[in-house]
């Protein structure tokens, strides 16, 4: 896919880029929710089109991953 070589992407190539860069499986209408209320990826407009930046999406992905475990107990004990 080209849209990692792009500096911004609309929803549904985000959601490819994101799929395909970090494994987290994120649907289009999820990324339009969390911009309505909040907790996704940080957004810029041109006009009334959102675009996602690459470093963004890649600040976000990184931030939602848990650090690696080798059981439930011990993501619970974070």
């Amino acid at each position: 896919m080209t849209a990692n070589l792009r500096p911004r992407m609309r929803r549904k190539e985000a959601a490819g880029y994101l799929f395909e860069t970090h494994g987290v499986p994120v649907a289009v209408a999820t990324l339009a929710k969390m911009a309505t209320v909040g907790g996704g990826p940080s957004i810029t407009y041109f006009g009334r089109i959102p675009l996602y930046a690459t470093e963004d999406l890649d600040a976000w992905a990184a931030e939602k991953l848990s650090r690696p475990v080798r059981s439930t107990a011990e993501r619970n004990a974070s």
